[in-house]
C-alpha cells in the first residue's frame, strides 16, 4: 500500500466523522505533518502519513515534539487500520 492510498482513506474517514483533513503545507517551516485533521467541537490534530514500515525523518520528529509540547496531538499513520483508532481517540476527547 502506498502513502497516497492511506492519505485518501484518511480524508474519507475524517469526512464520514463530520470533519475535514486539510493538506498542510508550510513552505517556510519544513518538516511539518502532512495533514491537519479538523473535527466537530474544535478537535484538532496533525497527521504524518508514511508508507507502511517507513518512519518519519529526524526533522519531522523534531516538529512532532514541538507540536506536542504546544499541546497538539500528532499521529504517525503508516497503515489504514490505524485511522479508526485515531478518530476514536480524538472523538473521545
Amino acid at each position: 500500500m502506498r502513502e497516497k492510498e492511506i492519505e485518501k482513506k484518511l480524508s474519507l474517514m475524517v469526512k464520514k466523522a463530520g470533519g475535514i483533513a486539510v493538506k498542510f503545507v508550510s513552505p517556510s517551516f519544513d518538516g511539518m505533518p502532512d495533514r491537519l485533521v479538523l473535527l466537530p467541537d474544535g478537535v484538532i490534530a496533525f497527521v504524518e502519513l508514511k508508507a507502511p514500515g517507513k518512519a518519519p525523518r529526524p526533522l519531522q520528529l523534531a516538529r512532532h515534539r514541538l507540536l506536542r509540547s504546544l499541546g497538539f496531538r500528532v499521529y504517525v499513520i503508516d497503515h489504514t487500520e490505524q485511522i479508526g483508532g485515531m478518530l476514536d481517540e480524538l472523538q473521545a476527547s
